[in-house]
């Protein structure tokens, strides 16, 4: 019913790759996605994969030279439209991860890299706190030098992704006057996990408390005051992908409306000849194929220099999860009452769909940089 982005040989493969996975995790689906833990089965399905190896560089156990945004993509949207949990767990072995790729030692490197590749352990990123969101320069979390040699970190980082799951933490902290990023293995004395609020669209999410932390130096990733550089070089690689989980879960909802369309009889005849329904499905088909032509340009981009390219990673991450919020809704509509039917997939696509317009960005947020950027392309009026 619906054309995909053209892909390279190689992305082709990874796709059928991940379609391969969906069908193993898809009778596990629901139970995962109403779970705040990590799901056994679909994490063991994860690992067999292989595709967690794509959170790497090939030298640590990866398939391409550099972490590739477009490979993300393309695993992102498949699996989001089957299993959010599934989606979850896979993009956080490089969100979590990509500091160590860009700033860690050799040794460093070499320890954890290839156990994310293999999803023997699992990455989680430590950005926000309960007084900084989209503001990381306000944070809280603090890291002090001791005499000895060694580093102290004290704070409380909330609502991080995989906070009890993970086997070690990146965690941005402030070193005196600029912010810094450090390895935190998850079984350092002092480091302590809870669950966080239970959301609407459960997720693996909780609070990480740093008491006392004791690390040596070397547990600093890249330069003294280098943290915010990393953060956003991850946001830079990874941003585009949430695109394309969004992407994958209108395009979720509209097959699922859609074939609701075709069976369903009203009035005489089946709902997708009624106007008014057939107007709401072909509105939605052309959201979504919008959207990921957008989001496929923009990780291509984001493959030659992630940074050069923020904004367009960006762009189609405001615009994928705002067409993905008005998709599903409209699929919803289309279906009337079945659409509500708690744990059915377009009820599920409902909730997972309002998060993406808040987390890696909100879209108002979005927005500033967006412009911005479009005020220095446009340039002066000429006169």
């Amino acid at each position: 019913m619906t054309t995909f982005a053209r892909l390279e040989a190689p992305y082709a493969s990874i796709r059928s790759e991940a379609v391969a996975l969906g069908r193993q995790i898809e009778a596990h689906a629901v139970e995962a996605d109403s779970s705040q833990t990590v799901h056994p089965e679909v994490l063991e399905a994860l690992r067999a994969s292989g595709l967690m190896a794509l959170n790497v560089p090939a030298v640590y156990g990866g398939r391409f030279d550099q972490v590739d945004p477009l490979s993300i993509c393309v695993v992102r949207e498949v699996l989001m439209g089957i299993c959010s949990q599934a989606d979850s767990v896979f993009a956080l072995q490089g969100i979590g991860s990509y500091p160590i790729t860009l700033g860690g030692s050799d040794d460093q490197r070499s320890e954890w890299l290839p156990r994310v590749a293999s999803g023997e352990v699992l990455a989680a990123l430590g950005l926000t706190e309960a007084e900084a969101g989209s503001d990381l320069k306000n944070l809280k979390t603090t890291v002090e030098a001791t005499r000895g040699g060694d580093i102290v970190l004290n704070g409380h980082k909330t609502f991080i992704s995989n906070a009890g799951a993970a086997g070690f933490y990146s965690i941005l902290a402030r070193e005196g006057a600029v912010l810094s990023m450090f390895l935190v293995p998850a079984d350092c004395p002092g480091l302590s996990t809870r669950p966080g609020p239970e959301l609407g669209a459960p997720h693996v999410i909780g609070d990480v408390e740093l008491r006392d932390v004791r690390l040596p130096a070397s547990a600093r990733l890249g330069e003294e005051g280098g943290g915010l550089a990393l953060a956003l070089s991850t946001l830079a690689v990874f941003r585009v992908s949430v695109a394309a989980a969004a992407v994958g879960l209108a395009q979720a909802a509209l097959e699922a409306a859609t074939r609701h369309a075709r069976q369903r009889e009203q009035f005489g005849r089946p709902l997708i000849r009624l106007g008014p329904v057939a107007g709401l499905l072909a509105d939605s088909w052309a959201d979504v194929e919008s959207a990921r032509l957008l989001t496929y340009e923009a990780a291509r981009l984001a493959r030659e220099d992630p940074l050069a390219h923020i904004e367009h990673s960006s762009l189609a991450k405001m615009a994928a999860t705002e067409a993905a919020s008005r998709v599903v809704d409209r699929c919803v509509q289309a279906m009337g009452r079945w659409g509500l039917v708690k744990d059915t997939r377009i009820e599920r696509c409902y909730r997972q769909a309002r998060p993406m317009r808040i987390y890696e960005g909100a879209s108002e947020v979005l927005r500033l940089g967006i412009a911005r950027q479009l005020s220095r392309e446009i340039g002066p009026a000429e006169t």
